[in-house]
């Protein structure tokens, strides 16, 4: 029993080593570190207790980020959630012909970078000579300037990754579509159910544990994503409307060197997460069907 126990645990050691050097062990030092503050370049680190979390609390600073955060969840969970699981559909149970054309032109723009997708879009939403501006102002419309307004810039700035990330959340989706059986989707048409019966009651069903992992990671990646697209264009503006949780950590932490600020930032963050990941496997979870 004993070298039965051992063996495994031998063969994990490496790495769970590697784990608890590269994972937990700084998460601990970014703990710790939110409870001190230092700028990157003093010797010193001074012990600040609580002060940087109720310096981000008491500021407004914090909720206008978590109003844009939860904007851009609700614009990318529509770009790469709801769009792709459609797409998926329709290419799996309604489209016939060319369905390989389609998937790989809608997969090609998931291989490039959000750098140069960042750019990319710099050029396409250009108010004064950009293909959108030349569009518009042939319907005797005015482009606005999307990453200079509030409100548009997060659309804009979502655009850019639904643009990088659809393809992906596409394919994934698109292979739990095919997996369902056509057998069952067949009795249906049979018993002369709707396209929407079928929909609801076939098709929702079967795909869900799929189409939960993608719910899951389009908002902890997507919000990750948001870094590079801000970055590069906006860098947080307008007066830190484009911003986000992820993006003012990296700003406070190597922007303005307030590191203990942008460790404690990371905590409430890891917080938040935590809560989502907990509200999903407790609720989410038990809606979702499993075969086995």
């Amino acid at each position: 029993m004993k070298h039965n126990l051992w063996r495994p645990c031998l063969l994990l050691a490496p790495a769970a080593v590697i784990f608890l050097l590269f994972a937990y062990w700084p998460l601990l030092q970014n703990v710790w570190l939110s409870f001190h503050t230092w700028n990157m370049v003093s010797p010193v680190i001074k012990f600040a207790g609580l002060q940087n979390y109720l310096a981000l609390l008491a500021g407004d600073e914090l909720a206008k980020v978590l109003t844009n955060t939860l904007l851009y969840i609700a614009v990318l969970l529509t770009l790469n959630f709801l769009l792709p699981y459609l797409f998926a559909f329709v290419m799996a149970h309604c489209i016939r012909s060319c369905s390989f054309f389609y998937r790989s032109a809608l997969f090609i723009p998931s291989t490039v970078s959000l750098a140069v997708a960042s750019i990319l879009f710099l050029w396409f939403f250009n108010p004064l000579a950009g293909p959108l501006s030349l569009i518009l102002s042939g319907f005797g419309l005015e482009s606005p300037r999307w990453f200079k307004e509030n409100g548009l810039v997060i659309i804009a700035i979502g655009i850019v990754i639904g643009w990088k990330v659809f393809g992906y959340n596409l394919i994934i989706l698109l292979a739990a579509m095919n997996e369902v059986p056509r057998e069952l989707i067949e009795s249906a048409r049979l018993d002369n159910a709707s396209p929407w019966q079928i929909f609801r009651r076939i098709i929702l069903p079967l795909t869900s544990p799929t189409a939960l992992y993608v719910f899951v990671i389009t908002i902890v990646f997507g919000l990750q994503y948001v870094l590079v697209p801000v970055n590069m264009l906006t860098q947080g503006g307008p007066d830190q409307g484009s911003t986000n949780l992820v993006y003012i950590i990296y700003q406070y932490g190597f922007v303005f060197f307030q590191t203990g600020r942008a460790a404690a930032l990371s905590v409430l963050t890891m917080a938040l997460y935590a809560a989502f990941l907990l509200v999903k496997s407790k609720y989410l979870d038990q809606k979702v069907h499993y075969e086995n």
